[in-house]
């Protein structure tokens, strides 16, 4: 019988009956699927077949492990709903906040830290990283050592918030082997538990992310969703609002200042991303999109899924106009 073997880059299993499928490989010598070999190769995607249930399965393996856990949130791309994943899993967790390099450098990590001490999620230890700059890396492992119950440790949190590249961060710094995961700012790359030994007292373990259905990155070709997806410190962009003007950002959302005082509307997204101002009355794009009337209090962020977020100063009632699919909510101010 000849034993199964496993993609490399996606942890998903390998065959050679149905290219249509997950895993497939036209030779089962091969250590990647087809899929990881174009994606590297070419930026060539392949949608995944794969589910959240399934998903959602490998998380609730990993609670019956109990086991060290790693969860990891994307800065500039937070989830509304952070604790969710205290429904699948009960391990003790470090929280792992990603992407600081993105963030301006002025922002304080302490400041952060304790924002997220306030969300009322469970966590044993915080810590802040960015696996690009590889700040603070070796800070993490002695964190990880610190906490850890067995030599197996997980690393779970949503699509593309940078799992992928912190393990392979974490090999290339520490492991006695070098190997990678295939990585890309495409949803659902990994798509399997993937079993990285980094020494013989520690091996990481990736899981697929689950799948924010909110999130713009779902809906959007390649070439946009690299554009979106910040490559370095983010320049932060103020515009002075009044009632009656409106910003278009690029060509994927529109947001009118319907009423309130004179204000400041602060972006956090991408600085490939063109922002312009002009008065509503004279703002005849995006209105095929979708539309929601959202109300904004003192000191909130407004966020829309997938591309960042608008710090406003002040109290706003805004017509926001985006892909219909795209979560939008608000929140109390990270920064």
């Amino acid at each position: 019988m000849i034993e199964d073997k496993y993609c490399i880059g996606c942890g998903v299993k390998l065959q050679d009956s149905n290219m249509l499928y997950d895993g497939y490989t036209p030779d089962l010598s091969n250590d990647i699927c087809s899929r990881c070999f174009k994606l590297r190769n070419y930026g060539d995607y392949q949608i995944t077949t794969k589910s959240n249930e399934e998903y959602i399965d490998i998380l609730k393996s990993v609670n019956e492990t109990k086991d060290l856990v790693l969860y990891i949130v994307d800065l500039l791309n937070i989830e509304k709903d952070i604790k969710m994943i205290r429904n699948y899993i009960t391990n003790r967790l470090i929280l792992v906040l990603t992407k600081r390099d993105v963030l301006p450098r002025s922002v304080n990590d302490d400041k952060i830290k304790e924002y997220f001490k306030n969300l009322g999620l469970d966590y044993q230890d915080i810590i802040i990283i960015s696996s690009n700059k590889n700040y603070n890396m070796d800070e993490l492992l002695l964190m990880i050592k610190k906490h850890k119950s067995s030599k197996n440790v997980y690393v779970v949190g949503h699509t593309n918030v940078g799992k992928s590249t912190l393990i392979n961060k974490m090999v290339q710094n520490y492991g006695d082997e070098k190997y990678e995961l295939t990585i890309s700012p495409l949803p659902s790359t990994t798509l399997n538990k993937i079993v990285m030994k980094l020494t013989d007292d520690l091996t990481l373990i990736d899981t697929p992310g689950l799948i924010d259905r909110g999130n713009i990155a779902n809906y959007l070709d390649f070439d946009t969703i690299k554009k979106v997806n910040p490559k370095k410190e983010i320049d932060p962009y103020t515009f002075q609002m009044r009632e009656g003007q409106s910003v278009i950002v690029d060509n994927l959302f529109r947001i009118d200042y319907l009423e309130g005082d004179k204000n400041s509307f602060t972006f956090f997204m991408s600085n490939d991303l063109e922002k312009d101002k002009k008065d509503t009355s004279r703002c005849e794009v995006l209105n095929d999109l979708n539309k929601m009337t959202i109300e904004v209090g003192y000191h909130q962020d407004l966020v829309i899924n997938g591309l960042g977020f608008i710090k406003i100063t002040e109290k706003a009632l805004v017509d926001v106009y985006v892909e219909s699919n795209t979560e939008v909510f608000v929140r109390d101010s990270l920064i």
